[in-house]
């Protein structure tokens, strides 16, 4: 509880493994910090966060949460676990196409009793159509008697943030436990909160721990503001003993592939290296592609040889069964199907 701020109990303290196979293979020392292995929804790190988001909502009276994202959003599938758990309803506002069919995170999303409202991208900022969006919905369900309490994108604002400062303290204390606090931590950044949550926790509370975001969408003018925005909100309200400028904050921004979950070769063939090798899964959105860049890196000689890693697995599994990166899977493994 950082803090002394309130919060839910939805996540117990998760393992860092060492992955062998993958350590001889890449010529690191390789660890993976199991934050995929939570309790609810099928898992995943987003459920830190709603530690503390969810409980401002009941601290307020709130009988409905609503987030927002893209249709197949890990962190609105985590939303809809976290309502269902507690008895409130949920609903998702997504900017994106119907994929055509319900499968996945959409699938899991409307078994947990989540609403989903899907736009389509009209091609204005982002941002700009949730903002226009967003209060119309909120609108609807409050006209029923719902009281709303909504979740910005990725849980990312100082409240959920505060989960992966927990997070931090936990993955200090087993590093040293494990004699790798000089590690460095490598976490797959999109809305940046995991990122911000983790740099205020290492750094508050003085790890020797080193932090690496590797972006895994266009890391553009809005996010280089939004990263020192973010720091600043966290040092004001929480009364942070530490300082920030956008060179201190590392991050990777040559492996995003070029665009927000898009089906790309690297990252399966990642995924393959990961699964054949220490059979684990990860996902072709967040954490595949932050592997595929962790790959790169070593190949590049940006990671050492030698050099102590912890891999932060943050789930997102469901995103396999996502139809344009299933076809994608399926052209590419079934030749190793027979039927007889």
């Amino acid at each position: 509880m950082a803090f002394g701020v309130k919060k839910l109990h939805l996540v117990d303290e998760t393992p860092i493994q060492y992955l062998e196979t993958l350590s001889r293979e890449l010529g690191i020392e390789l660890y993976i910090k199991r934050d995929d292995l939570t309790y609810y929804g099928a898992g995943g790190n987003k459920l830190r966060k709603l530690e503390y988001l969810a409980q401002e909502a009941l601290d307020q009276g709130a009988t409905m949460l609503i987030t927002v994202g893209g249709a197949q959003t890990n962190h609105g599938r985590l939303t809809a676990a976290v309502a269902a758990k507690l008895g409130l309803k949920c609903a998702i506002i997504a900017i994106d196409d119907y994929p055509g069919e319900v499968s996945a995170n959409i699938l899991l999303d409307r078994i947990m009793g989540c609403d989903l409202i899907l736009k389509a991208d009209d091609g204005r900022d982002e941002n700009e159509q949730f903002d226009e969006l967003c209060p119309q919905i909120i609108k609807e369900y409050e006209e029923k008697g719902e009281k709303v309490y909504f979740i910005p994108m990725g849980g990312s604002n100082e409240m959920g943030a505060l989960g992966y400062y927990d997070c931090a303290v936990e993955l200090d204390r087993q590093a040293k436990e494990l004699g790798i606090e000089d590690a460095r931590v490598i976490d797959s950044v999109g809305s940046i909160g995991t990122y911000i949550g983790l740099y205020c926790g290492l750094k508050n509370e003085g790890s020797s721990l080193r932090l690496t975001g590797i972006a895994i969408s266009p890391f553009g003018d809005y996010k280089e503001r939004r990263i020192v925005e973010y720091f600043n909100q966290m040092k004001s309200k929480f009364g942070l003993s530490i300082d920030a400028a956008r060179e201190d904050f590392d991050i990777e921004k040559d492996y995003t592939r070029g665009a927000y979950n898009n089906p790309c070769k690297e990252v399966r063939e990642a995924i393959y290296l990961m699964a054949r090798k220490e059979a684990i899964l990860l996902d072709p959105c967040y954490t595949g592609k932050g592997f595929a860049g962790l790959v790169d890196m070593v190949r590049e000689g940006k990671i050492k040889q030698g050099e102590k890693v912890i891999f932060i697995h943050t789930g997102g599994f469901p995103g396999l069964y996502t139809l344009h990166h299933r076809v994608e899977f399926e052209k590419e493994l079934e030749d190793g199907v027979r039927i007889i």
